[in-house]
């Protein structure tokens, strides 16, 4: 049977399509309104098919039914759990070691974090536990307060979390300039790698990174071979294992960078007989619980708000990216809930009220764990949970492995994720938006100072460069071959008005000029000031460009809007009824330069990319060569997306046909084998002149090439009259007339057809490829999906593609 139900259709690049069910995968989107109108009867039997898996153009739903109370764990979770705890675990060892907390801390944090966090958590695939980005912070305040105390601030620290997440101000830490949160972590990542080095060569780290780098030439001179080969070994492991080429290197690459280095260095110690200290983790009835915080007030507040703001904007910070790459990611097809931030805060607060209360380190969000959470293909909050719970049984039963590793070892991976902090990427970002002032007076000030010290300089050195930004615009102007440049760079702001004015006004009547804004903000009266200037200068008879930073051009003459077009026209070449037309104007070539000008600056670097790497689009496109159909516009695709065929009618010849065109089968098999595209759609559209041919021409007539085109739709009609057969419905509702049952009609023959190719027959029955019917109606501009189960026989029912929500909506979903 077919059946659609009303969804979102969102990009064709972020789609990702569901597993193949029964002959052919048409599957609904989710219902948003059951009153619809037109919607079939509870009834009908149209309706049974409304719990069909997700649309091909929306990502399905996540793994157990609501309707299924029974607890169950997804293999994909067991996997991805433990890929995550083989990486968490020597991790936290190392971090535990950095902080010079007692190593079983790291454990007790790595635990916590797994399950308080995986089960309170609003992300549902991060992964908290002990971070590189406290251990600065955790390091200074044992040496100064002791572990116990410590234990104590921690659980201060997240019962404010608790606070904070009860106020609703998750969204308020995103507020901080990424400049001074990648200078932040570049400070910490420096003073950790700075720390560890001496115990990777031999020695002790001292207590400062200032120290620590006065020291090093005393201890390079004083090295102890044994600690530098194991970390040595280490660090080579944790660089090349990743870039181990071939059919080996996949193999290698299943095991976590972090625990083959681990594992080799302690290979090495054991059988060279290497006399290095090792993780000695004391009987857990020894284990340290906090005290009553001793000390003066205004320093363990200090220690509590520095732990509870760097922990909740790196958990807050690495929340949002792993919504952005489980939205990248294509397999598995399942429907991730995006991050609640708020929750997630609360539930940062109650793991580390948990940890401290349990003698653990402070727990924050941990970006490479997620990371790898996610790329292990977790698709719920169990795998996070169970990362936690094999922490618990690894901390349990296997201390004498654990206590085998040698400390050099665990130094060298902190080292490496350390120097890893100073993200180049981050890095090149900063500098081309021009904050290299701030992320370097952040990075300075915390290695120098301290983290909170830090931080406090870099949002003083932020606010003093917008300040600095906001009152200095210099605007000149130059004549250069007959068109006159005014240049702006810098902030438009009222204070920049009158310059603006008068060098606008040394522009001649009646001359070309562009207006270069080289800034990032114009407030209200500098843009009343261009915009007046602008259709003064242009009613003399001037003409105006204004331009952004790139050359792109950013504005139009007030001329040159009239009444039929609106602001929210996205092409130029239409045709404005009251507007005469010059009948000797090339409108092709109109429509060409208007691309060069208005287009072609903000896709070049795409179109770059794709000349570089190839095209490689995800569907494959059927459809009408009606020029009413603009295939980009109701798809939302662009460049690299569709692969696109097009002819009259959206016909697909049968292969072996005598006197088929090859061009549409050399296509498909061009798109399915070379391209391996996931999908293909077929899509016809209202008041079809090929359907319309079809129905008024009998078989018989005068041979032409558009007859003997249309002969490939004949089974179109014949199954359109086929009396066995029910009529396709469309939103439960009947056709208008048999031209529109045809156009339906003639989207599920073709879809038969395609089928009847050797590549598709072949790849959907390795289930790779996904075949979805598509029917748009022009006049209404109205999208409409078709979905199927194995009964063939049964009606066609297409129904409505629902709108996406608006940006408001969306963040609120």
């Amino acid at each position: 049977m077919y059946a659609v139900t009303h969804g979102r259709v969102p990009p064709f690049r972020d789609r990702a399509a569901p597993e193949e069910t029964g002959n052919m995968s048409y599957a609904p989107t989710r219902t948003d309104d059951a009153s619809q109108p037109d919607e079939p009867h509870e009834n009908d039997p149209a309706r049974t098919n409304l719990l069909s898996p997700a649309s091909p153009f929306q990502r399905p739903h996540g793994p157990p039914s609501g309707n299924d109370r029974r607890f169950r764990i997804h293999g994909a979770d067991v996997s991805a759990s433990i890929a995550v705890f083989l990486i968490a675990l020597p991790l936290s060892l190392g971090i535990a070691l950095a902080t010079g907390a007692p190593l079983q801390a790291g454990l007790v944090a790595a635990a916590v974090g797994g399950i308080v966090v995986g089960r309170l958590g609003g992300a549902p695939l991060q992964v908290s536990g002990p971070a590189a980005g406290l251990t600065v912070v955790t390091a200074e305040l044992i040496q100064r307060y002791g572990w116990r105390t410590t234990c104590a601030i921690t659980v201060l620290a997240g019962l404010c979390q608790l606070a904070l997440a009860a106020l609703r101000v998750a969204r308020s830490a995103l507020a901080v300039s990424p400049a001074i949160v990648h200078g932040m972590l570049a400070g910490i990542g420096a003073t950790i790698a700075l720390a560890q080095l001496h115990i990777v060569l031999g020695g002790t780290p001292q207590s400062s990174a200032v120290s620590n780098v006065v020291g090093l030439p005393a201890q390079l001179a004083d090295l102890h071979p044994a600690a530098l080969s194991v970390s040595v070994l280490t660090v080579a492991v944790l660089l090349i294992w990743p870039r181990v080429p071939g059919h080996a290197g996949r193999i290698l690459r299943k095991i976590p960078a972090a625990l083959a280095a681990v594992a080799a260095a302690t290979a090495l110690a054991a059988f060279a007989g290497l006399h290095l200290p090792r993780v000695d983790l004391p009987s857990w009835r020894s284990h340290a619980l906090p005290e009553l915080p001793e000390g003066p007030v205004l320093g363990l507040l200090a220690a509590v708000l520095t732990i509870t703001l760097v922990g909740s904007v790196e958990s807050l910070l690495s929340a949002v990216a792993i919504d952005k790459l489980v939205a990248a990611r294509k397999k598995p097809a399942v429907r991730i809930p995006r991050a609640d931030l708020d929750r997630e805060l609360a539930g940062q607060g109650a793991a580390n009220m948990v940890s401290g209360a349990l003698g653990g380190l402070p727990v924050t969000g941990v970006a490479v764990r997620s990371s790898a959470n996610v790329s292990a293909g977790a698709v719920s909050r169990n795998s996070t949970m169970l990362h936690g719970l094999w922490v618990v049984v690894a901390a349990l039963l296997l201390v004498p492995v654990l206590d085998l590793i040698p400390l050099a070892a665990l130094a060298a991976l902190v080292m490496v994720v350390g120097v890893q902090m100073v993200n180049i990427t981050h890095l090149r970002s900063v500098k081309k938006n021009r904050e290299m002032l701030v992320y370097a007076a952040t990075l300075t000030a915390v290695v120098l100072t301290g983290v909170l010290e830090g931080v406090v300089i870099g949002i003083a050195v932020a606010v003093a460069v917008a300040l600095h930004r906001l009152t200095r615009t210099r605007i000149t102007t130059e004549e250069q071959d007959g068109v006159h440049r005014v240049r702006a760079r810098g902030q438009l702001t009222f204070l920049a008005v009158p310059r603006l004015s008068r060098m606008l006004s040394q522009v001649p009547h009646g001359a070309h000029c562009v207006v270069e804004l080289d800034g990032s903000f114009m407030d209200h009266a500098a843009y009343e000031a261009l915009h007046d200037w602008q259709t003064s200068h242009t009613s003399q008879g001037g003409t105006v460009e204004v331009t952004g930073r790139a050359g792109g051009r950013i504005s139009e003459p007030a001329a040159e809007t009239h009444g039929c077009c609106r602001p929210w026209t996205p092409w130029r070449n239409h045709h404005c009824d009251e507007r005469p037309r010059d009948t000797d104007t090339h409108h092709l070539a109109n429509g060409l330069s208007s691309f060069q000008r208005n287009t072609a600056p903000l896709v070049r670097d795409e179109l770059a990319r794709l000349a570089r790497e190839g095209q490689r689009p995800s569907q494959l496109f059927i459809t009408c060569a009606d020029s009413r159909l603009v295939t980009s516009m109701i798809t939302a695709s662009g460049p690299g997306d569709l692969f696109t065929v097009r002819n009259v009618g959206n016909l697909v010849p049968l292969p072996g046909e005598k006197g088929a065109d090859d061009s549409v089968a050399a296509a498909i098999e061009y798109a399915v084998d070379i391209l391996e595209v996931d999908s293909i759609t077929v899509c016809g559209h209202s008041g079809c002149g090929a359907m319309q041919a079809l129905l008024s021409n009998p078989p018989g007539g005068a041979a032409t090439p558009l007859t003997r085109w249309l002969r490939h739709g004949r089974p179109s009609l014949q199954r359109m009259k086929n009396r066995h057969r029910s009529w396709a419905r469309i939103s439960g509702r009947l056709p208008t007339d048999a031209v529109e049952q045809l156009c339906l009609t003639n989207v599920v023959q073709q879809l038969e057809h395609l089928r009847a190719h050797e590549s598709v027959a072949r790849r959907l029955a390795e289930g790779s490829l996904q075949l979805h019917g598509m029917y748009f109606h022009v006049g209404e501009a109205q999208a409409y999906l078709l979905t199927s189960t194995a009964e063939q026989e049964i009606d066609e029912v297409f129904d409505r593609v629902a709108p996406a929500p608006s940006t408001l909506e969306k963040s609120h979903i």
